[in-house]
């Protein structure tokens, strides 16, 4: 799976953007397409507004870890890997028995938006199963990306060259697109793009991007990694996509 958004749509965290290595190798999204259409002829693109895109390939797919995109009421909806609590999750957001992950995701955002009573840790935490999911809601321009707390659906993030976000489970395409520019998705983490990263598992502590530096002093890695020592005054319990996680950071307590 692939997905690219401008960076004032994405609005990634800063770290992603450090200086990493000396050969800084970047694409433009429309190379990044090419790169990824011409290493997947299977692929299917999701062109949004501007240079911001969606796509999906089956090419290499892990069986236990699938992969499928949904788009329902202007929602696009990448999820890779299985839940295991699925029945579950149906019959909690009124679903039927067809509904699959990928469906059930899109459900659980349209609830945080419009009438959550809970933030979205609570949600994503109530997830059970190997996963990694992009959604993006093209009525508010929403970027809401997660993945499970053991890390065993891969999702790697970066910045291409123009600054825009690149999302994918594929080690080599987030290469050729980023350069060095890229890291991991962090385990048991979500990111929303008017509010940043968070650890389901830990949402009142803060989470950096701890940059790793070679022999020479060099920039050569950026590990995000929740901060046990820094905390959030709180995360809100009502909400909408406005408030999700406005939260002030109080350093060292």
């Amino acid at each position: 799976m692939l997905a690219v958004f401008e960076n004032s749509i994405a609005n990634p965290p800063k770290e992603l953007s450090l200086p990493v290595g000396r050969n800084h190798l970047t694409s433009s999204p429309e190379e990044i397409a090419e790169i990824f259409r011409s290493w997947r002829s299977d692929s299917t693109f999701y062109h949004l507004s501007s240079s911001n895109f969606l796509a999906l390939s089956h090419r290499d797919e892990n069986p236990a870890h699938p992969r499928c995109i949904i788009v329902m009421d202007d929602i696009f909806c990448i999820f890779s890997g299985a839940l295991y609590n699925t029945c579950d999750l149906r019959r909690h957001y009124g679903l039927s028995r067809q509904a699959t992950e990928a469906m059930i995701i899109i459900e659980a955002y349209k609830v945080l938006r419009d009438r959550a009573p809970y933030p979205p840790d609570q949600v994503v935490k109530e997830l059970e199963g190997k996963f990694a999911f992009v959604l993006f809601d093209s009525k508010t321009s929403t970027l809401f990306l997660a993945r499970d707390r053991d890390g065993c659906v891969q999702l790697h993030w970066g910045t291409a060259a123009n600054g825009s976000l690149v999302c994918t489970d594929d080690p080599n395409v987030i290469s050729a697109a980023c350069g060095k520019s890229y890291t991991p998705f962090p385990p048991g983490c979500i990111f929303i793009s008017a509010n940043g990263l968070i650890s389901f598992d830990h949402p009142l502590n803060k989470v950096r991007g701890i940059p790793r530096e070679d022999d020479e002093g060099n920039i050569s890695a950026v590990i995000f990694q929740v901060d046990l020592f820094t905390r959030l005054h709180s995360i809100p319990r009502t909400g909408s996509a406005a408030n999700w996680a406005n939260a002030t950071v109080v350093e060292g307590e």
